[in-house]
């Protein structure tokens, strides 16, 4: 899956890309919160005081948006993440849409500073009080080639150094007993 990202400011369109991992709303300056409202298929979900939101594809899942928080998410699940980033608020719990979903960010206003949207963290584009950023699934999707054909659980176990050594000795049971079997034949 990709991303369709646009920018809009006093209803105008002032931006558009793509993102294949994911694109974020910033606040662009360290010292001032961003004070944003998060939509979903046009209907508000809340308000929020934070450093940022994150809107992740699948294959983004386990970049920012895992380092802000978020669920890993199969390659093979069509879906699109919503992460706040260290949000001030009594809801801004990490979810997952559905990937039909529109997810709308609108940097309010009232903000004392800007916002800045990154896409895949190379690109990006100020945002001034007041811009909407829409993003939804790109028409395109993005075909990745792997030399490799491992299961999606020991590339993750790989990426992250997972622990698979059960404290218990479950996985070292169930690899001697696949072994036992295997010597058997």
């Amino acid at each position: 899956m990709t991303l369709d990202v646009r920018a809009f400011h006093d209803g105008k369109l002032v931006y558009s890309t793509f993102a294949v991992n994911e694109a974020s709303v910033e606040k662009a300056a360290r010292e001032r919160m961003l004070e944003v409202v998060v939509e979903i298929d046009d209907r508000p979900l809340s308000r929020w005081g934070c450093d940022g939101v994150v809107c992740a594809t699948p294959t983004g899942s386990t970049a920012y948006n895992f380092s802000a928080g978020g669920p890993v998410v199969w390659p093979q699940v069509e879906a699109l993440c919503i992460v706040p980033l260290s949000a001030h608020a009594l809801f801004a719990r990490p979810m997952v849409v559905a990937p039909s979903s529109v997810i709308a960010i609108e940097v309010l206003a009232g903000n004392q500073g800007a916002g800045v949207l990154w896409c895949d963290g190379r690109r990006s584009v100020d945002l001034p009080p007041g811009a909407r950023i829409e993003v939804s699934r790109g028409l395109r999707p993005v075909r990745l080639v792997r030399l490799h054909q491992a299961p999606f659980t020991d590339r993750l176990v790989a990426k992250f150094g997972l622990s698979v050594e059960g404290w218990r000795g479950s996985a070292e049971k169930r690899q001697a007993a696949r072994g036992a079997t295997d010597d058997e034949k």
